[in-house]
């Protein structure tokens, strides 16, 4: 590497004792992958025909696609397909949604993430901003309250598995029952489940959000939980391709996707996570990152910093760090709280290095 690209790499390593806070897995080693970065791996068109250029790799991506399907449960003629990321999949959502139900009403809770609204603005399609608990997840009570206002319109609800702050999960069998009792009989929901949805399909006593549990469509993120270097998305849904997109010609292949082009190099790295490890190596990859996360609010408690997680998640909030810290320890944060996220990869010894110097710093100021 020249000069440039070694200070951008340090600065890289520098960052990455206590860049604690954002969700991105570090355990998977990608680099046996090196070698296909001499070819332009393009998926193009629908994953499920191969077409004509000869640069893809949608054998692979099949696979994952057939993993991720079982791994939500996905009915029989499913379809689905890798994306971009997280937006891409809640976009190609929520377009399904509109396909279904033209005149729909979106509902999305206020801890949603950012690219719910956009992506509403994108397809023109009204929506309805729902309250949250304290804890982040979807208020019921308020989206049956929403709902009932707009009855005679179909809804489209955008269910967050793993909100951005706290890591709150929307239960979607109560979504159903929120808009039973509003009277909703024409409906489309959505998870969005970027973060959490791996690791929480791989958990016996979860909260219900797959296909099985009433979503008609899943996305999640390829460099949250994977942890692949690039960023990437998957996502699955119960239609059929024989229902989506016309075929183009001189691809040989169908139109089925939002992005056309679509990163094949993503595609061999997910393949290579789920290869190499299987859901039973993804399933002890979230118990152990959940034992960090348990640490993580022992520690904290025992120098006597406020600080609490749902038990299923990788989330740890806790009040704001001292002023001095936070370039050092760049921390979300927002109404009062910030979080870190023990993302398989993040060990005991980070908590460590944070609550030493947390520590050191004298502790949780008196009031």
């Amino acid at each position: 590497m020249n000069a440039r690209l070694r200070a951008v790499e340090a600065r890289l390593v520098a960052a990455a004792p206590t860049n604690i806070g954002f969700p991105a897995a570090r355990d998977i080693d990608y680099r046996p992958l090196a070698p296909l970065l001499s070819h332009l791996l393009n998926n193009l068109g629908d994953p499920r025909v191969d077409p004509l250029y000869p640069g893809h790799v949608h054998d692979l991506e099949r696979e994952v696609l057939d993993f991720t399907a079982e791994l939500f449960r996905a009915p029989p003629g499913w379809s689905g397909y890798l994306t971009s990321g997280g937006t891409e999949g809640n976009l190609y959502g929520l377009w399904l949604g509109r396909t279904k139900l033209p005149n729909a009403v979106v509902y999305y809770s206020s801890a949603a993430h950012y690219s719910v609204p956009k992506a509403c603005h994108l397809l023109g399609l009204p929506a309805v901003e729902v309250a949250t608990t304290a804890t982040g997840q979807i208020d019921y009570t308020d989206l049956t309250r929403q709902a009932g206002r707009h009855r005679s319109w179909p809804a489209i609800v955008v269910a967050t598995i793993g909100t951005t702050m706290t890591e709150a999960v929307d239960d979607v069998t109560h979504v159903h029952n929120a808009l039973d009792v509003a009277g909703i009989r024409h409906r489309y929901v959505h998870s969005d489940a970027a973060l959490a949805g791996v690791p929480l399909a791989t958990t016996s006593n979860r909260p219900a959000f797959d296909l099985a549990d009433g979503a008609d469509s899943i996305s999640v993120s390829g460099h949250k939980f994977f942890g692949t270097p690039v960023v990437c998305g998957i996502v699955v849904t119960r239609r059929g391709p024989d229902e989506l997109g016309p075929t183009v010609p001189y691809l040989d292949t169908h139109d089925t996707t939002v992005s056309g082009s679509r990163n094949g190099l993503a595609a061999a790295m997910l393949w290579h996570a789920i290869d190499s490890l299987g859901k039973a190596g993804h399933a002890d990859r979230a118990r152990r990152a959940r034992d960090v996360a348990a640490y993580a609010v022992q520690r904290l408690h025992n120098l006597g910093w406020p600080a609490w997680r749902d038990p299923l998640s990788f989330t740890v909030l806790l009040r704001p760090l001292p002023a001095d810290m936070a370039t050092t320890w760049p921390l979300p944060t927002q109404d009062g709280w910030s979080h870190i996220i023990c993302m398989p990869g993040i060990e005991t010894r980070h908590i460590d290095h944070l609550v030493e110097t947390l520590a050191a710093h004298g502790g949780y100021p008196n009031e």
